[in-house]
């Protein structure tokens, strides 16, 4: 089939990528000109790995392009799929959608003959029915079916996930879209309990709902991190003893710094004001988002506390700023929130990420961006360990030791053996893995 992909941003790109890969011809549109000639060159602007040589293949066998000319690419395309952006509005936190809109502004007087409408974007439940009528008021003769199909993509994995996918949700209420849906994923060969045919307003709420599930597991492992801390327990332990009921499972379910990324911040949230303005209030989301946003500044005050009560005048090595490993993606990274705390707090800071610096540069007046993991240790007061790169494990600790200025680690992913560094001369202190004072906490007896 012949497709066209509004936005070459991440979900844009790794879905016209996959697409055409499975056989389909695929036109990226997208705006900024300046993008489209650096891909039509062969320069990826967004790290996910293996995607460079999937898009070079899928170029080179003349199945996939990149352009700016929408009107051109949607009149002879089967079906048009929107990936734009819908980030939270900085007033009220509601998803924008003016790029969705206006993506079915454009799309609408370039149609011709039947077209399939794909929303790949993440919206707000009713969003399909409100493309249909700004499609139909702009193009009254548009012969069109309008289908929610949300991408469940991870980055750092998005491409595995597009080829084994956990399921594909697609939401349609026309018989026809639903077969042609079928057909564009045919080529996957996917099982058909994992082909989820759903309304189209069911499907934009899965979306939402998944995420933020997966957004409240983070935080209430991240609780009870905080718990273990307190009542000298081990929240990896408890993690794993949890993880083996089939019922909870371990995906999610190891402590960390907070939650970050391109969704489940904005995810939670537009899902808390879908649910305000239904008036049905989703109170277990709503607080995952207060946690959440109350805990990224709280994580400097471990830093702090490692130091001695103040890091006035010191210096704070910190190894990884992206929000999670294997990306470049700092949208919402905890690391962000971190540094600036510790900034505020009168420290110093020298930073390393293996992708993610040049992104988070403009956030970080101040700082110092370092060539290496090292590099960003060397001299400081303390470091900390903020995102999960698997570099970070396999640190030389002798070297590590001989550059630190003090030997103080705080390990935010629980990536290190807490005994392994005490061992090596550290002064360690992970995530809820039993540090308390056992004196600090007293158990009222049974009567």
């Amino acid at each position: 089939m012949k497709i066209t992909v509004v936005g070459a941003g991440y979900v844009g790109l790794v879905s016209g990528a996959c697409l055409a890969n499975i056989g389909h011809e695929v036109t990226c549109v997208e705006r900024d000109a300046a993008r489209v000639t650096m891909l039509n060159n062969g320069i990826v602007p967004i790290y996910e790995p293996g995607l460079g040589r999937l898009i070079a293949a899928n170029r080179a066998a003349e199945r996939l392009d990149f352009t700016s000319d929408l009107a051109g690419s949607v009149g002879d395309a089967d079906a048009v799929f929107i990936a734009v952006g819908t980030p939270s509005r900085t007033t009220d936190g509601v998803a924008d959608l003016s790029h969705v809109y206006q993506a079915a502004r454009e799309i609408a007087p370039a149609l011709r003959g039947h077209t399939l409408i794909v929303t790949k974007s993440t919206v707000p439940v009713g969003t399909g029915d409100e493309i249909e009528r700004v499609i139909s008021k702009c193009n009254a003769s548009a012969r069109f079916a309008v289908v929610s199909n949300p991408e469940f993509l991870r980055e750092g994995s998005a491409i595995a996930d597009f080829r084994k996918p956990d399921r594909v949700v697609i939401g349609a209420d026309d018989e026809g879209a639903r077969r042609m849906m079928s057909a564009i994923y045919a080529p996957l060969r996917i099982e058909s309990r994992r082909m989820v045919y759903v309304s189209r307003r069911t499907a934009e709420l899965i979306k939402y709902a998944s995420n933020s599930f997966l957004a409240m597991k983070v935080t209430f492992i991240n609780e009870i991190a905080d718990l273990c801390e307190k009542v000298d327990a081990d929240v990896t332990d408890v993690a794993h003893g949890m993880g083996l009921d089939h019922r909870i499972g371990e995906s999610f379910l190891m402590a960390g710094p907070g939650i970050g990324g391109s969704c489940f911040p904005k995810d939670t949230l537009a899902l808390v004001k879908t649910a305000q303005d239904a008036d049905s209030p989703v109170r277990l989301v709503e607080m995952t988002v207060a946690i959440n946003d109350q805990r990224k500044r709280a994580m400097a005050k471990k830093v702090i506390r490692a130091c001695g009560g103040s890091v006035r005048g010191k210096t704070i090595g910190i190894l990884g700023l992206t929000f999670k490993p294997d990306t470049d993606d700092v949208r919402e990274a905890v690391s962000l929130s971190i540094i600036r705390a510790l900034q505020d707090a009168g420290a110093r800071v020298r930073a390393y990420d293996p992708e993610g610096m040049e992104h988070a540069r403009p956030h970080l007046p101040g700082v110092v961006f370092c060539p290496d993991a090292m590099s960003a240790a060397s001299d400081v007061d303390a470091l900390a360990i903020v995102t999960a790169w698997s570099a970070f494990r396999d640190l030389d600790l002798a070297q590590l030791k001989t550059v630190m200025a003090d030997t103080r680690i705080v390990d935010f992913q629980n990536m290190l053996d807490p005994e392994v560094m005490r061992l090596a001369g550290f002064t360690y202190s992970g995530l809820g893995r039993g540090e308390a004072d056992r004196s600090s906490y007293v158990v009222q007896a049974a009567e």
